[in-house]
């Protein structure tokens, strides 16, 4: 069965534009995504949800909790623990102020998406169970953009947890996309007492799985993923513990992953440099709606999801509180 690798039906008509100069690249939006990790008997296992097929980006893939970055993520005001604003700035391959947004939006969609929530009275202690109805509130303002992220820790009189997160890779989405995004993806474990949930509206379903059953499953085309989310899982398998992979974060290379199209004896060839697996070649004579579809069967795409079961076949458990 081909591989569950999602691949827009006006990919081809927009890759060729660009190769022709006729499209101009829209500017990538910053945002980040968390890998949200925890131990079980059978190794880590990592949080994952399904957007809804009716989304206009990666509708019906699976995804780590994450968005893009809230203007308000740059406010001087956010409390902060962990490593500093400048240590960020030079991880991640920024500017101070752009650092600390892009670690803020990190940690605020985790708690919008997820329910979790990477965040302490003090700079050594975490909160615990977040699922009461004062914290829902609170949670649901945050997502509607009714209260700020600083607001919402400065009510709660909590900092935000920056020692919590390792930085793992950055991926920017190719530059024939309609919809562009600059996005690092952290890693994070799961804080004691605290439990997911499936708090997106983005979602229709959330699993716990192990890494190496989610990339098995993207193999046999019954998980339908983006590269870089399959490219991350990958590179999770080795890890026997989310410590391991969160003391592993600091040597991992941020420079960004960022497809390139060219145009190579009548083909259009499609690659993520360092991720070979992701090369496609899509005839350049293929036109309009045919084109578009002959395009989605040269790369396995799928229309189905989830249509042999994820749940039973990959070993993931539903989505929920966990």
């Amino acid at each position: 069965m081909a591989n569950g690798q999602w691949f827009p039906q006006d990919w081809p008509e927009r890759i060729r534009a660009l190769a022709a100069g006729t499209l101009t690249p829209v500017v990538p939006k910053r945002a980040a995504t968390v890998m949200l990790l925890k131990d079980t008997d059978g190794g880590p296992v990592v949080h994952m949800l399904r957007r809804r097929a009716s989304m206009a980006f990666a509708g019906g893939a699976y995804a780590y909790p994450g968005g893009g970055v809230d203007p308000r993520d740059d406010d001087l005001h956010v409390r902060w623990a962990g490593p500093t604003r400048a240590w960020w700035a030079e991880r991640l391959g920024v500017d101070e102020t752009a650092a600390q947004a892009i670690v803020c939006a990190a940690v605020r969609e985790t708690y919008e998406e997820a329910g979790v929530l990477l965040a302490g009275p003090t700079p050594d202690s975490v909160v615990g169970d977040t699922t009461g109805a004062d914290w829902e509130t609170d949670r649901a303002a945050v997502a509607a953009r009714e209260l700020s992220f600083a607001e919402f820790l400065d009510r709660r009189g909590l900092v935000l947890r920056s020692d919590l997160l390792g930085a793992w890779t950055r991926w920017i989405t190719p530059e024939f996309e309609s919809r562009r995004y600059d996005t690092w993806f952290f890693v994070a474990a799961l804080p004691d007492g605290q439990r997911t949930r499936n708090a997106s509206t983005e979602a229709d379903r959330t699993v716990w799985i192990r890494p190496a059953d989610a990339a098995a499953g993207y193999d046999k085309g019954e998980l339908l993923m983006m590269p870089p989310t399959v490219a991350t899982l990958r590179r999770l398998v080795p890890y026997t513990t989310a410590a391991e992979a969160l003391a592993a974060a600091p040597d991992r290379d941020l420079t960004p992953v960022l497809a390139q199209a060219r145009l190579e004896e009548g083909e259009v060839v499609l690659s993520w440099p360092g991720h070979d697996e992701f090369t496609k070649h899509i005839p350049t004579g293929a036109t309009g709606a045919a084109g578009a579809a002959e395009a989605a069967a040269v790369v396995g795409a799928t229309d189905s999801t989830d249509s042999t079961g994820a749940t039973g076949a990959t070993g993931a458990t539903p989505g929920g509180p966990a």
